[in-house]
C-alpha cells in the first residue's frame, strides 16, 4: 500500500495519506489498537518501519495548547451570543417589547460575554456571566 506524509500524532498513532484504489489519496490514521482490518495496519506499519520515513511526534507547546483552549472558549462565547442574545437583541419586535431595565440587563450580558477574553484566568479559568 502506498502512503505519504506520515507523522506520529502521539506515542502510537500515525496520521498519513494512503492511496485508495477507488478514491485516490485519502487521509488515514494508523492506530495499532484498531481492529477493523479494512486497511491492513500491520502491513502499513511494516512498510513505514522499513522506509523509516515517519516524522517523530512533537508534542504541542504550551502556547499552542493555550491557543486551542482560547479558540474553544471563544467558540462557546460566540455560540451563546448567537443562540441567546442575537434572537432578542437582533429582533426589533422582541427588543422593543422589553422594559428599559430588561434591555439594560441584556446589553450588560452581551457586553460581559464579549469581555470574556479579557478575564484574568482566560482561557483556562472563565467565569461565565449569568443570562438575564
Amino acid at each position: 500500500m502506498n502512503y505519504r506524509n506520515a507523522k506520529y500524532i502521539d506515542d502510537t498513532r500515525i496520521d498519513c495519506e494512503i492511496e485508495h484504489p477507488e478514491f485516490g489519496w485519502i487521509p488515514y490514521t494508523v492506530d495499532p489498537a484498531d481492529t477493523d482490518m479494512t486497511i491492513d495496519n500491520s502491513a502499513l506499519l511494516a512498510a513505514m518501519a522499513s522506509a523509516g520515513d515517519v516524522a517523530a511526534y512533537v508534542p504541542p507547546t504550551q502556547a499552542e495548547l493555550g491557543e486551542i483552549a482560547s479558540q474553544a472558549v471563544r467558540a462557546e462565547r460566540d455560540m451563546k451570543l448567537a443562540s441567546e442574545v442575537d434572537p432578542i437583541a437582533g429582533n426589533t419586535l422582541r427588543w422593543t417589547a422589553l422594559s428599559a431595565e430588561e434591555q439594560a440587563a441584556w446589553a450588560a450580558y452581551r457586553q460581559a460575554l464579549l469581555d470574556v477574553p479579557q478575564q484574568t484566568g482566560f482561557p483556562h479559568n472563565v467565569t461565565w456571566p449569568t443570562r438575564p
